[in-house]
């Protein structure tokens, strides 16, 4: 916590005056940073590449943030405009005290989206009680993917003397650090954990977002003063990724594949139909994007259960369904 806040305080001193969205040929440009690259937040390369953005004259300029405190640092700097990432990085800091509070205005994903890889073939064999004693990459400390894994321990009764998760990796580094011989398991994301398979660097034994429940583990943030000067291109996006969000749950993956090959063009066309599958499989995307209280109030329980939460947040602190709400009425 201490580190976030020293980060974060540090770049305010660095603030820009904000401006509205820039505009090339008619389109409005929106600066999106996002925790990682991975098929679990396929409906977000969907509404692109669908043509969803096109249509309410949106251009997305996308850069990877590499986890969710980087993503934090691009918005309050004003290298973002908005940040797409687990909302416990807005939760942050607007305990912190901060004015201008970067603000949830629509959730995407409503479970843990990583697989467990395992170095051993012991998919048949694996129950979680395996993991005792065992050293495991799951995150960063402070990020919702290592809190909602050590939760998911927690859960089935691990004390703090059976849990050794290792959070000195960055969350972009992990997979590499494991490949390096660092940990006995590892979380991945897909197309990740199913391409480590396929390569026979490891198995996957579990998935992380079937033992968690749901809570909101990736949404889409920006600062306060940007969604009121930006409200109509905040509704236009809104109403894009809700049309990819409705084809992402109900489209056929084979079909859905073709469409995410410019996002991912060194994944197989295989390794993105299973990746699909694997997130239809687990209903991993919201229906209306509204982050709900219910949901809010459990990953509070899951960040104080970490350790990381000082004191407990008011709902409507940082978040904003009221657009969400409005936009999804209008599609119904």
């Amino acid at each position: 916590m201490k580190k976030i806040f020293a980060t974060l305080g540090a770049l305010l001193f660095a603030l820009l005056p904000l401006s509205a969205c820039a505009e090339d040929d008619g389109m409005k440009t929106i600066r999106l940073n996002e925790v990682t690259h991975s098929i679990f937040y396929a409906p977000l390369y969907l509404a692109d590449s669908l043509g969803y953005f096109e249509e309410e004259n949106i251009k997305i300029e996308l850069t990877n943030g590499g986890g969710a405190d980087a993503v934090m640092a691009a918005v309050l700097s004003g290298d973002a405009d908005v940040g797409f990432c687990g909302p416990e990085a807005a939760l942050y800091v607007a305990l912190g005290g901060m004015q201008d509070v970067p603000t949830v205005f629509g959730q995407l994903t409503k479970r843990d989206g990583s697989f467990l890889v395992s170095r051993k073939d012991e998919a048949d064999t694996f129950t979680w009680e395996s993991l005792k004693g065992k050293e495991i990459l799951a995150g960063r400390r402070g990020g919702v993917p290592a809190m909602t894994f050590e939760y998911v321990l927690r859960e089935h009764g691990f004390t703090d003397d059976d849990i050794h998760l290792n959070f000195d990796v960055a969350f972009n580094l992990m997979t590499a650090a494991f490949e390096e011989g660092t940990a006995e398991y590892c979380t991945m994301f897909e197309p990740t954990a199913s391409e480590y398979q396929a390569a026979g660097k490891g198995y996957i034994v579990a998935a992380v977002g079937e033992a968690g429940g749901e809570v909101p583990y990736t949404s889409f943030i920006a600062r306060r003063s940007w969604i009121d000067k930006n409200k109509e291109t905040v509704r236009g996006f809104l109403r894009a990724m809700l049309k990819a969000i409705d084809y992402a749950q109900k489209g056929d993956p084979d079909g859905m594949a073709g469409y995410l090959t410019d996002a991912f063009p060194s994944t197989s066309l295989d390794s993105l139909k299973t990746s699909i599958r694997s997130y239809q499989r687990i209903d991993a995307w919201v229906t209306d994007m509204v982050l709900t209280e219910p949901s809010f109030n459990r990953l509070q329980d899951i960040i104080a259960s970490a350790g990381e939460l000082p004191s407990r947040a008011d709902y409507g602190l940082f978040i904003d369904n009221s657009i969400v709400r409005d936009v999804y009425q209008s599609l119904k």
